[in-house]
């Protein structure tokens, strides 16, 4: 065979090990744990971190209003210097709506050292321990929650002994650019997190999801909770290692009743919300960089274009070993797309799309070098610190 060949191997055994050794992550079947209603329903606290937020609240935060949860809940949105009334919004719909009680508090300006949301999350869980809740529920302010939602991650942490439950809310699907790449980016979340691994005592594969964590208030005592990962973008991943390094057990999984409301119609918005942060997630490292888009390449780029070669070429084992690669691959998203409910027309289009997050991936590094770092609403963390790495 001739190098061109070799590399296609390469990238097929690639895929038979992703396959069959990584956590069997592409399997979409991992919903909450059996639970089981508990005898006294424990306090709960839920803390919404709202920047610039008063478009989506009308259709998340009543919501969480409207639980129904059989203890005592109290939500506190800590509106974190927004400019567009989304304060105003919130008390608002607490007062027209009812349901759980509704705090609106503020923090002021992050200080040097803390990412606005995350300063936003500690004043929000100062205001909830005043309350004693045995729980927190971490949520941001575009995900709505089914009227159930909170008493089943109450009864899953109860149940299993949990002490993070955390479920990836399902994604807007609706624009083009919207259905080509969001079932793609928990696809990858999943490759490189296998939620089996999470959940496993011993193992020390450690992530969350952002928009939707329920955290025992003991827990983040006592891993620190949010003062020790103060400078982190990726807060979610943070807060489990976090979590998980203080002994903690965590959980993390599909949602089947939470779902985020922010629309991503156009890709330059799906590339600013990959591209803030996707450097950080390599800490920075040009090196480690480098090694991710030669290993983005090998894994989804050359199979099409080794099959392509092949048949131009002539080289039958190039054709049939970059056939078998890509044929894997385009197994392997299948799952995700059906959990989407998108056509599995989309799947082998992956290449495509990896290529996509691979200029994403690079862009983040340009931005960083040129002092951007990561930017959102407003903000720019021209250097964020991400959490150690714990494998």
């Amino acid at each position: 065979m001739d190098v061109v060949a070799w590399i296609t191997a390469a990238s097929l055994a690639a895929w038979l090990w992703l396959l069959l050794c990584q956590g069997f992550f592409w399997r979409t079947d991992l919903r909450l744990p059996p639970r089981a209603e508990p005898d006294v329903w424990p306090d709960v606290c839920v803390v919404v971190p709202a920047r610039d937020e008063a478009a989506v609240l009308p259709d998340s935060l009543p919501s969480l209003l409207a639980q129904d949860y059989p203890g005592r809940a109290e939500i506190f949105l800590v509106d974190d210097g927004s400019s567009d009334g989304t304060g105003e919004v919130a008390r608002a719909l607490s007062e027209r709506l009812g349901g759980l009680p509704l705090t609106v508090g503020s923090p002021g300006e992050p200080p040097a050292g803390w990412t606005g949301k995350l300063w936003a999350v500690r004043h929000g869980i100062a205001l909830a321990r005043a309350r004693g809740p045995e729980f927190l529920l971490l949520t941001d302010a575009d995900i709505a929650h089914e009227p159930d939602s909170l008493r089943e991650l109450v009864a899953a942490a109860r149940t299993g002994g949990f002490d993070l439950v955390s479920q990836m809310a399902r994604l807007r699907v609706a624009s083009v650019w919207e259905r080509l790449v969001v079932p793609a980016f928990v696809y990858f979340f999943a490759q490189l997190y296998p939620f089996r691994r999470i959940a496993k005592k011993g193992s020390r594969t450690a992530a969350a999801a952002g928009g939707c964590v329920l955290l025992r208030t003991a827990a983040a005592e006592r891993a620190r909770i949010p003062d020790a990962i103060r400078q982190a973008v990726i807060d979610d991943v943070s807060l489990a290692r976090a979590v998980k390094g203080s002994g903690g057990h965590v959980w993390l999984g599909l949602a089947e009743h939470v779902d985020s409301v922010r629309p991503y119609p156009r890709l330059a918005d799906l590339w600013r919300m990959v591209s803030r942060s996707a450097y950080a997630q390599l800490r920075h490292n040009p090196l480690v960089l480098l090694g991710t888009v030669l290993g983005l390449a090998l894994v989804y780029l050359v199979p099409p274009l080794a099959l392509c070669a092949g048949l131009v070429t002539g080289s039958t084992p190039t054709a049939l070993l970059g056939a078998a690669a890509w044929a894997v691959m385009t197994a392997t998203y299948v799952p995700m797309l059906r959990y989407y409910r998108q056509t599995l027309w989309l799947a082998p289009l992956l290449p495509f799309t990896a290529f996509l997050y691979l200029l994403m991936t690079v862009d983040s590094a340009v931005q960083h070098y040129r002092g951007r770092g990561a930017a959102w609403k407003g903000r720019t963390y021209a250097r964020p610190d991400a959490a150690p790495e714990q494998r």
